[in-house]
């Protein structure tokens, strides 16, 4: 374990990752500066939280005189390498790391950690129940990373034989250079290329999670995804996968057959649950119950706790999650969707007629594709934020044949909310699966779903 004791450390980001590492390095013994562009009116919360600690706190922007005496540079998730004192820092030969970096190079258990475009969220929350069902009496299960709680802040406590689950996102995985002894990509398409610039550098910094594993290690790959499959040159270690359909050799694998989930390796094949036992809707809530399945099975875990963590699972906030029936419609919060291809995968898991709302921020992604779904399934498009024009153009290049009846552009949600309400009638479905980020109106996805959520439960 490092000695941070009298190290000068910055933090770059006030958000829940710079809060529990701030906290974690503090009471290590370390000199914390805490920079966040914010001013301090605006984390008066966050500094009410660290107030018992001796940090000191740069607020209002981030000037490079912060880097002054620093020794080593922590980013948030949010905060871009290509920051000008990320790029300073570099440039003084100061090194930049993250929490995660420092959880996984502490932690004494063995970890789980799962990256992927699409379906993080609800795979890891799905490991994370049947690592708390395999767990028993006996030891506890952790589960977090991009998602919940930073695992940072509960590092002290997990023992050698405590079972860790960890989201970890692209942002984080850029300056990571250490990798979990089980490492799965569910997949990889666009996304975030406002960050990364290219798919090249974002499918690179996916790949980081299996790149420093050992020859002891498993790499969790999807075959039914061309970028995930990808990376098998790279593994190291032995190799299992996940798909629809059962694959030729290779390690274990979980697959479907007869409507039921299978896993299958050189030993045996293994009957896991029937698809009705899952409540989760669509395809790609079944994929992301066959890569958990994968993944706890490298795990060595029992089929019961397997089960016990997907039965009765009716999904993750914000995720296809139901709010109300209103007007004969049922509508659902999807505000975790922040790519098209997310908006995309909600949308075919309805057959009922579709009044979609989309929009937000976008992250310099292609919409074509979704344009041409939302024109065989959306019935009435409700365009909101920044990437509402982006979004009409695309829809606009593509419009033959359409079945969609209104295009409407709003400047925000709550109007959009409104709009969807005049449309919605007995056997639809209104869906808010944005396809775009919250940047532009609401501090994250979490609270756009509960605005959303809000907004629906007053219409009258």
């Amino acid at each position: 374990m490092k000695n941070w004791h009298g190290l000068h450390v910055l933090i770059l980001g006030a958000a829940r990752q710079g809060l529990a590492l701030a906290r974690y390095l503090s009471e290590q013994g370390a000199h914390v500066s805490l920079n966040d562009r914010q001013t301090d009116e605006q984390l008066e919360r966050a500094k009410s939280s660290l107030a018992d600690l001796p940090i000191t706190w740069i607020t209002g922007g981030h000037p490079l005189t912060a880097l002054d005496g620093i020794q080593q540079v922590f980013l948030s998730g949010g905060v871009p390498v290509e920051n000008p004192i990320v790029r300073h820092a570099q440039e003084l030969g100061i090194p930049v790391s993250n929490d995660t970096q420092v959880f996984m190079e502490t932690v004494s258990a063995p970890v789980i950690g799962i990256t992927g475009s699409a379906g993080k969220t609800t795979t890891t929350t799905l490991v994370g129940r049947m690592a708390k069902a395999a767990a028993g009496a006996s030891r506890s299960a952790w589960i977090g990373g991009n998602i919940g709680n930073p695992l940072i802040a509960d590092v002290s406590k997990i023992q050698p034989s405590d079972l860790v689950v960890m989201e970890v996102s692209s942002f984080q995985l850029e300056q990571m250079t250490i990798s979990p002894a089980i490492g799965a990509v569910l997949n990889i398409t666009p996304n975030h290329l406002d960050r990364h610039g290219t798919m090249e550098a974002y499918t690179a910094a996916k790949a980081r999670i299996l790149e420093f594993q050992s020859s002891k290690d498993i790499a969790i790959l999807n075959r039914d995804d061309a970028g995930s499959s990808a990376l098998i040159p790279i593994c190291k270690g032995h190799i299992a996968t996940f798909g629809m359909h059962q694959g030729n050799g290779m390690g274990g694998q979980t697959f479907i057959s007869n409507h039921r989930v299978f896993y299958s390796d050189r030993k045996a094949v293994v009957l896991l649950l029937d698809i009705a036992d899952i409540q989760l809707r669509g395809n790609h809530n079944l994929m992301n119950v066959l890569a958990a399945c994968s993944i706890a099975m490298a795990a060595g875990w029992d089929p019961t706790a397997i089960r016990e963590g997907i039965i009765n699972f009716t999904g993750v906030p914000h995720r296809l999650q139901f709010v109300r029936d209103f007007r004969g419609a049922k509508w659902y919060n999807d505000s975790i969707a922040t790519a098209p291809e997310r908006s995309m995968a909600a949308i075919r898991s309805f057959s009922e007629p579709i009044i979609l709302l989309a929009g937000g921020r976008d992250k310099d992604l292609p919409w074509q594709d979704f344009a041409r779904l939302a024109h065989e399934r959306v019935t009435h498009m409700i365009l909101f934020g920044e990437a509402a024009p982006k979004i009409k153009t695309a829809l606009e290049s593509c419009s033959i044949g359409s079945n969609i009846q209104t295009l409407e552009v709003c400047s925000g949600l709550a109007q959009a909310v409104e709009k969807a309400a005049g449309y919605a009638r007995p056997g639809f479905v209104v869906l808010l699966s944005p396809g775009g980020t919250s940047f532009d109106e609401f501090l994250d996805f979490e609270k756009r779903g509960e605005e959303f959520t809000k907004w629906v439960q007053l219409l009258s």
